[in-house]
């Protein structure tokens, strides 16, 4: 057990004294605070762009239609059309909205002219202004008055509650649930190869350098592979708890030095506030209020605890595997062949996200969700959208059964292939150590 504990101490201590662990450490949080960050700046940045539209209109029917909104404004011109386009991008840098005379009655289309992208606000807006007046010209020629439709329309409010096995209701953002549970999908999947991969290159490493040998002077095969394993998996632990710590302390920096008071103020479009809470869509809802909300529907703690244990079981799990192919062949490009068969599993997972998602209690989930190789994904996808604790405990346990299994298969290997150079190896000879007594 001491050797073990040494094993685990060099590789841990090896790998978080690396420059590369170091930087990974930093630039990690930089990036998830800025993919948090950037699109609120980006988008405060882009409100403040004002673009004019000179808008030529043959037909008539749009004159004063379009009205000025915040950074977007609008104003007629009625004079010939190349020199009107060569005034606005040329000489003014404004857009040309061009709606020419149809062959029949009713225009249907336009041309927007610019030096640069319009923006998508800029060519919705138009396209909705246009369509609504087109319809409403249409329903007054079959004698139809349009605020009679308008008033018809109504928007409808759906609230997701979910009702336990006790009668206890809660609310339920499904597009909030679908994000989370892709996003943590993805995030064990980078982990796990990411990490899995350490042990498999480090391995290689160490036979082609030829120092297994001297360290398999001192220690049982089993022993290093087990230390290389665990001290990695500490590795990623450590990293992934610093890259939350250091994440949450950048965003709330900013938050509070250069974005102050205005973030917590600042009023969603109403379309977004609709779309996170449709109860909330007339009152401008302040986002962390919104926020709270939302995340008060999902069991945060169990979601934190899971994904640890899973990325812990689905590491030791493809690690071990990964650790018996480093043993068993003598360069990277030999891995290729057993790399691939390995990992199907996993990219099954991945690839099966979206019917995991939108069918979370499905047959197909539940059993993905149960078999070691798949559940570390699988499970973590089904999570936000609520699992009970028997299926939850059921599938931890067949995967510790399972990365035990693997663990042990993977030490048969290890300790055949580790000290074996220059042979060809094949599935046939894999399958000769394992069954080797």
């Amino acid at each position: 057990m001491n050797k073990i504990l040494l094993i685990i101490q060099r590789e841990y201590l090896t790998r978080v004294r690396k420059k590369s662990f170091i930087i990974m450490t930093i630039v990690g949080p930089l990036l998830m605070a800025a993919m948090i960050i950037l699109p609120a700046f980006l988008a405060k940045w882009s409100e403040n762009t004002d673009r004019k539209v000179a808008v030529l209109d043959e037909t008539g029917w749009f004159f004063e239609k379009f009205k000025n909104e915040d950074h977007l404004s609008f104003y007629y011109v009625f004079g010939d059309f190349d020199k009107e386009k060569e005034e606005a991008l040329s000489k003014r840098g404004d857009l040309l909205l061009f709606i020419p005379l149809p062959e029949l009655n009713v225009p249907v289309s336009a041309e927007l002219y610019a030096n640069k992208q319009a923006g998508l606000n800029v060519t919705s807006y138009i396209k909705s202004v246009m369509k609504q007046t087109v319809e409403n010209k249409k329903l007054l020629a079959s004698g139809i008055d349009p605020d009679i439709i308008k008033s018809s329309k109504v928007d409808i409010n759906l609230v997701n509650i979910k009702v336990d096995e006790a009668g206890i209701e809660k609310k339920s953002n499904t597009e909030v649930e679908v994000g989370l549970s892709i996003f943590a999908g993805l995030m064990i999947y980078f982990f796990i190869f990411m990490f899995g991969a350490q042990v498999l290159k480090g391995v290689i490493e160490e036979k082609s350098n030829r120092i297994v040998e001297v360290i398999i002077s001192s220690v049982k095969p089993f022993q290093l592979m087990t230390g290389k394993i665990v001290g990695i998996a500490m590795v990623g632990l450590t990293q992934f708890l610093l890259w939350i710590i250091l994440t949450l302390i950048i965003v709330g920096m900013v938050q509070l030095f250069f974005m102050g008071s205005d973030m917590a103020s600042m009023q969603l479009p109403e379309a977004q506030a609709g779309l996170l809470n449709p109860a909330t869509q007339s009152e401008g809802s302040n986002p962390m209020m919104i926020v709270t909300d939302i995340l008060g529907s999902i069991n945060l703690p169990v979601m934190a605890i899971s994904f640890i244990l899973y990325f812990l079981g689905g590491y030791l799990m493809y690690a071990s595997l990964f650790a018996a192919i480093g043993g068993a062949v003598d360069n990277d490009a030999d891995t290729q062949q057993f790399m691939f068969p390995v990992s199907i599993p996993l990219i099954f997972a991945v690839a099966m996200s979206g019917v995991i998602v939108n069918q979370p209690d499905s047959t197909l989930a539940i059993w993905m969700s149960m078999i070691p190789f798949t559940s570390p994904i699988t499970m973590i996808m089904r999570i936000p959208f609520g699992v009970p604790f028997w299926e939850l405990g059921l599938s931890l346990l067949l995967l510790v059964v399972g990365f035990t299994l693997t663990t042990w298969m993977a030490g048969k290997i290890y300790k055949t292939g580790i000290l074996m150079y220059g042979k060809k190896i094949t599935y046939r000879t894999l399958w000769t150590w394992l069954s080797a007594r």
